[in-house]
């Protein structure tokens, strides 16, 4: 065989492996929309954020080492466009940093009863979670994800995504306690999955 018949060779290798992710991206968009959806709580950014995060990943399919979950990999790529979007939005809004400043300053960053009700809603209670430990506890207890592969997917170590789920846990149980009026049961929270 001649070198250029393994090089030809190799191009067809590398070409199927290239549609195949490609598919398999495709299959997974309902997944990422959901885990997108669930870490932005608007509709429209979250399109936007896969569609960034899948442009991201054509762009880059070389990196992708196989024998690696793809759709961790995926979910990693979300995740780190999502945190480019909230270092971008940062720096553009100076002026909400010194609101939130004076509204500590002044203690009014406390939810009231009041605003607990709206709480009832999942997603509304999801929303209010601090972006760490919303990514954490969706990854685990929607997207089915072992705190060792959500660790991989934020690029932390795998207790500090028990950590995170824990406090999620204990944040959202405290805002059902608080503003039950459908007698949720609240479930005391465990050591979760390893």
């Amino acid at each position: 065989m001649k070198w250029f018949d393994l090089r030809n060779q190799s191009q067809r290798e590398d070409a199927l492996r290239e549609t195949f992710l490609k598919e398999q991206m495709v299959m997974l968009l309902p997944r990422l929309r959901r885990f997108a959806r669930s870490l932005t709580g608007d509709i429209e950014l979250a399109d936007d954020l896969v569609q960034r995060a899948c442009e991201r990943s054509l762009s880059r399919l070389g990196q992708y080492r196989d024998g690696t979950r793809f759709d961790s990999w995926l979910y990693q790529v979300v995740y780190t466009q999502w945190i480019d979007h909230l270092r971008r939005r940062k720096r553009r809004s100076e002026q909400a940093k010194k609101l939130k400043h004076l509204q500590k300053l002044s203690g009014e960053d406390h939810a009231s009863p009041r605003q607990l009700h709206s709480f009832m809603d999942i997603k509304a209670a999801l929303q209010h979670l601090p972006d760490k430990n919303r990514a954490a506890i969706i990854l685990v207890a929607v997207e089915g994800h072992t705190y060792a592969e959500a660790a991989t997917v934020l690029g932390v170590p795998a207790g500090t995504i028990a950590s995170r789920v824990a406090r999620a846990r204990e944040m959202l149980a405290i805002q059902f306690k608080e503003n039950n009026p459908l007698n949720l049961t609240v479930h005391p929270v465990g050591k979760g999955r390893k």
